[in-house]
């Protein structure tokens, strides 16, 4: 397995790869159109010459930037795809010099791994005012937000005053800190 930059013929691949996890509201569903628009974002992995998962790199600014639509064929689920690509999306981070990394999950735990810590959406200004205010589950949030690196103290989209529900960022660190002591 390796990782690589997506092309845009690979955008049909990654299209199906995020179609496997939106229809149950995993990741967000992403169109053809957007995809062939936003293709220099993605890096794929492969195995014999075959993309078996994408994830993509959205970048605000120095400030932030965001590991998104991570997606593995479930066939390689747990094979260590999803870790390769993660190492080269923040590898590619730290080439732009960006300060923080963000993400939003419903599995945390594994996003530890790799020194992401959960925070507050507030904390993510650019985030809400480009993505959340659009997502159907704005005030039914049930993604973790987390990051990796130093919070950013501007936002280039400008600030939010959208009123997003409370989430409890020590009780959610409090239940990863008890389950990764528990699995030893």
């Amino acid at each position: 397995m390796h990782t690589r930059n997506a092309k845009l013929p690979d955008a049909q691949h990654i299209h199906t790869l995020i179609k496997n996890y939106s229809h149950d509201g995993t990741l967000l569903p992403r169109s053809l159109p957007e995809l062939y628009e936003n293709v220099r974002d993605f890096v794929v992995v492969e195995d014999e010459g075959k993309i078996i998962g994408c994830g993509a790199l959205h970048m605000y600014g120095p400030h932030l930037t965001e590991v998104r639509s991570i997606a593995v064929s479930p066939a390689y689920k747990g094979k260590g795809a999803g870790r390769i690509l993660i190492d080269a999306l923040l590898a590619q981070a730290e080439e732009h010099d960006v300060k923080c990394v963000c993400l939003f999950t419903r599995i945390p735990d594994f996003f530890a791994l790799f020194g992401f810590r959960a925070a507050t959406r507030e904390d993510m200004p650019d985030k809400i005012y480009k993505d959340c205010v659009n997502c159907p589950r704005l005030h039914a949030c049930d993604e973790v937000a987390m990051v990796r690196g130093e919070l950013p103290k501007m936002a280039v989209l400008g600030a939010s005053n959208i009123q997003l529900p409370i989430i409890d960022v020590k009780m959610i660190e409090k239940q990863m800190y008890k389950k990764s002591v528990a699995s030893g």
